[in-house]
């Protein structure tokens, strides 16, 4: 096998290898284009690769053999989606590039490519991670004396013949990121996101698979966008047979205008080859995540939010007691939820005023915070700094900061404006008014809320969403800069901005407004097909949900919550002593485990049907690990069927115990099954045989513990 992390160059090909993964790039036809993207090929010959890839010539069709490349230019006779989308009054649509420079390292390859008549320039960069995930990045300068009016720039990646199915995710608010898997037929399927975030619809990866793979078995290929505005992601089947799969962002007319030597760069593009299943691509995408300078490292805080539990009632004495009972339970930060500013009672008013409301607060925020930071939690504070009420200051003294276009109002959204950041006083006055707060108050995390969704989103009637994504990004890298060690949690009416663009900017994503533990179970298991646990905010919420009216028993919403960054968001001074006993306990393991279940490898099992779900976290070195057994109906059987551990190790032999952290599981059955005593077996085994589960009342779950010998 190749050395991991090398550059080859054979005359015109370059492959890039790391991890087991080949990337292979040919230009012997004055263009880049990607040959091979799978697993590595070990000492496979360029010319032969070159053979082996090589296209015929059918009857009826261009006389050579096509190689579109990475641009797709219907000038070398390609008839699907070209990658770049544009003209110059009318003309300079069809483009002919020609490379002009390439450069290589062990684990990049950069080209640049002209057209002189078109007046473009276009470049790619591919670079190679140890994980194995290449991130493409791409440009287009425009050369010519008038303005280009680009419309798109997509990243497009070639299929193999046998990935025959796609994957992606779709969703709305209270229920993101449900899966939706279907064979890959001819045409073009698109998912576009218009709504100015990448949405609680938003697939976050586009996946293609081989025939039935599954979560350790089979080939998946995977592209998942740096962007948090719109976006397109596509996989496209020609009659021909070729089948590719693309991911760029969605330009509104205009915001693509190049003009005389602008550029345009292209958000990054994740691209992600497993050869072991759905399992191995989350492993890749953790792996790479992870080892960002930018990915949080130290413990992540149990986290109290208080929004569940006084909504916009604020009151000191009541907040005061909470704080109590979160330092009781073992709590270690304590999140300020929305109602704190000027006049913010409810939802209609106060949307821009970030100055504390001293009706509310006579003393200010300082002596909750006090209180706080005095019992050893960290304190947090929540914003909307994206968006404005008609009734607030901001609003009377600047109506013209809000996004509009041919002099209309757009439409409300949960009673707000979107409040345009383009305009340099708005982008200062929203970080002038955070930054006051952080420099005066002991505030070592902020929550950030996007509350509703971007209509006519114009700049001076400009359209104007890739110009506010970029200002959050920025705010968001300058409040950091100014308060070093500050986190920023991302919440956008729940899960509706969870994306790998903005995983580079913020320690934390709301998963969803939705702390229903049913619901959470399939919302949390999606969403970390691509966001690492220890990213992903997981609450207990309720007994009583607030969002489905759904009780549930605090076991079952503690093992749930438990595989996330776990928090609390619920009313606990009015929980029961047995209650808080049993929060201490789990916070107590939470702490205990938080290590293995924010670093190690996430496993997924696919059950017999659909009434149950199984996962768990095994440490890289297969030491432990954790897993859950979750009945979320009624089993199809009197007794449940069995569930495999895959995994771990295979010749080693593990301690299998039942821990319950935070109560017993309800169950319905005359004797239990004996392996729940106590059981050490090999991680062969349990990978074949399995274990029988317990009969669960639906809504329940068991989390068992391994431990190798």
């Amino acid at each position: 096998m190749t050395q991991p992390g090398t550059a080859i160059q054979q005359d015109t090909l370059i492959t890039l290898v790391a991890d087991g993964v080949s990337f292979q790039v040919d230009v012997s036809s004055g263009t880049p284009a990607v040959v091979y993207w799978g697993s590595d090929l070990g000492a496979t010959r360029g010319e032969d690769l070159a053979t082996m890839t090589a296209e015929g010539v059918p009857q009826s069709n261009i006389d050579a053999p096509l190689v579109p490349g990475i641009w797709r230019e219907n000038a070398r006779g390609f008839l699907g989606r070209p990658a770049i989308l544009g003209h110059r009054h009318g003309q300079d649509w069809s483009q002919l590039f020609t490379v002009t420079s390439l450069e290589s390292s062990p684990s990049s390859l950069v080209v640049e490519s002209v057209d002189a008549a078109a007046g473009l320039r276009v470049s790619v960069s591919f670079r190679m991670q140890p994980a194995g995930v290449v991130l493409i990045s791409q440009t287009v300068t425009n050369l010519g004396a008038e303005s280009f009016d680009l419309a798109e720039l997509t990243t497009w990646l070639p299929l193999p013949d046998h990935a025959v199915e796609t994957m992606d995710f779709t969703g709305r608010w209270l229920k993101e990121r449900q899966p939706q898997r279907r064979p890959i037929q001819s045409g073009t399927w698109t998912r576009e996101v218009r709504e100015g975030r990448t949405s609680h619809d938003y697939t976050v990866v586009q996946l293609a698979l081989t025939a039935g793979a599954g979560y350790q078995h089979g080939s998946v290929w995977s592209t998942g966008l740096l962007w948090s505005g719109n976006t397109r992601h596509l996989v496209e089947r020609l009659p021909s047979g070729q089948t590719s799969m693309g991911a760029g962002e969605l330009l509104l007319p205009g915001e693509g205008i190049l003009q005389a030597g602008e550029t345009y760069e292209a958000p990054t593009v994740a691209a992600t080859f497993s050869s072991t299943g759905l399992d191995g691509m989350t492993d890749r995408l953790y792996r790479w995540l992870r080892a960002r300078p930018e990915h949080p490292t130290s413990a992540r805080p149990l986290t109290l939010n208080v929004w569940e539990a006084v909504y916009f009632d604020h009151d000191l004495t009541k907040l005061t007691e909470l704080v109590d009972a979160a330092s009781e339970i073992g709590v270690e930060r304590f999140v300020l939820d929305d109602g704190w500013f000027l006049g913010r009672r409810n939802d209609f008013v106060g949307l821009g005023d970030w100055v504390v409301d001293s009706a509310v607060w006579p003393d200010g925020l300082d002596p909750l915070i006090d209180r706080v930071t005095s019992a050893g939690m960290q304190f947090g504070l929540w914003f909307e700094g994206e968006m404005v009420n008609a009734d607030s200051d901001l609003y009377r003294a600047h109506p013209e900061w809000i996004f509009q276009a041919g002099g209309r109002i757009p439409p409300e959204g949960r009673h707000q404006q979107v409040l345009d950041l383009g305009h340099h006083g708005a982008y200062e006055h929203v970080l002038g008014q955070v930054d006051a707060l952080l420099t005066d108050h002991d505030i070592s995390y902020i929550k950030w809320d996007h509350n509703r969704v971007l209509t006519e989103a114009a700049h001076l009637g400009a359209a104007g969403v890739r110009r506010q994504t970029q200002a959050i990004y920025r705010l968001f890298d300058e409040l950091k800069r100014r308060h070093p060690g500050l986190e920023i949690e991302s919440c956008a009416s729940g899960g509706g901005r969870v994306d790998l663009g903005m995983a580079a900017h913020v320690d934390r994503f709301w998963t969803s407004d939705c702390n229903d533990a049913l619901e959470r179970q399939s919302i949390q298991r999606y969403t970390q097909f691509a966001i690492p646990p220890e990213l992903l905010g997981s609450h207990i919420g309720p007994t009583h949900s607030h969002t489905t009216g759904r009780v549930h028993s605090l076991a079952f919403r503690a093992t749930t919550a438990l595989f996330g960054h776990a928090g609390i968001e619920w009313d606990i001074t009015e929980a029961t002593l047995e209650e808080r006993q049993a929060l201490a306990s789990w916070s107590a393991y939470y702490k205990l485990k938080r290590g293995l279940l924010h670093s190690g490898r996430v496993v997924r099992v696919q059950q017999p049907d659909d009434t149950s779900f199984v996962h768990g976290v095994v440490a890289h070195d297969g030491s432990e690990a954790i897993f859950a057994y979750v009945q979320l109906s009624a089993a199809a059987g009197s007794s449940p069927a069995r569930f495999v551990v895959p995994g771990l190790d295979p010749d080693a032999r593990y301690r299998v115990r039942l821990v319950e952290p935070a109560g017993t599981a309800q169950s319905v059955q005359a004797q239990t099954p004996p392996w729940l005593a106590g059981i050490e077996v090999s991680g062969r085994a349990l990978a074949e045989i399995g274990l029988r589960p317990p009969i669960l009342l639906p809504e329940n779950a068991i989390l068992i513990e391994l431990d190798r010998l």
